[in-house]
């Protein structure tokens, strides 16, 4: 019996849930309060991360749900997010996944010919280890692999 197309593309280690979807803002502030009075989403993590150059926050529903939303607004004109916003302006900048062993992940996808951004996954929000797939590979959009924390701090 042929393999599905799903069967041939997914790795072993793949995803486990669409984790989140990150939008690039301005003002990070303006856009919590936005989203907040408008879809009634609760921001239930906001932190600095100094080496993405972002101040990023992650929003839910009120109930809960496993999908949030990620706020990303730059620290300086430089970083990712920065650079996002002059070519692009304000939108959605990536689709996350969430994965179990990003280190086996990554290396599978590699196996199969995909290109990641980093040779190491690094840090991501609330101490998780992070990595993207090149926006070429994914059909032009920028794919972040997220395995979360053992133990989520901040909430």
């Amino acid at each position: 019996m042929a393999e599905t197309l799903a069967e041939q593309t997914v790795p072993e280690h793949g995803v486990l849930a669409v984790d989140h979807v990150g939008i690039a803002v301005p003002d990070l502030d303006a856009a919590i309060a936005w989203y907040g009075k408008t879809f009634g989403l609760v921001a239930t993590h906001v932190e600095v991360n100094e080496e993405q150059g972002v101040r990023e926050a992650m929003l839910s529903a009120p109930g809960g749900s496993e999908t949030q939303i990620q706020l990303l607004a730059p620290l300086r004109p430089d970083s990712p997010i920065g650079k996002f916003l002059d070519r692009n302006g304000p939108g959605i900048q990536q689709m996350a996944y969430r994965v179990a062993d990003i280190d086996a992940t990554c290396a599978e996808l590699r196996a199969k010919g995909v290109r990641l951004l980093y040779d190491e996954p690094r840090r991501g929000t609330a101490n998780s280890r992070i990595n993207f797939v090149h926006p070429k590979d994914a059909g032009g959009v920028l794919v972040e692999l997220v395995e979360p924390a053992a133990e989520p701090h901040g909430h």
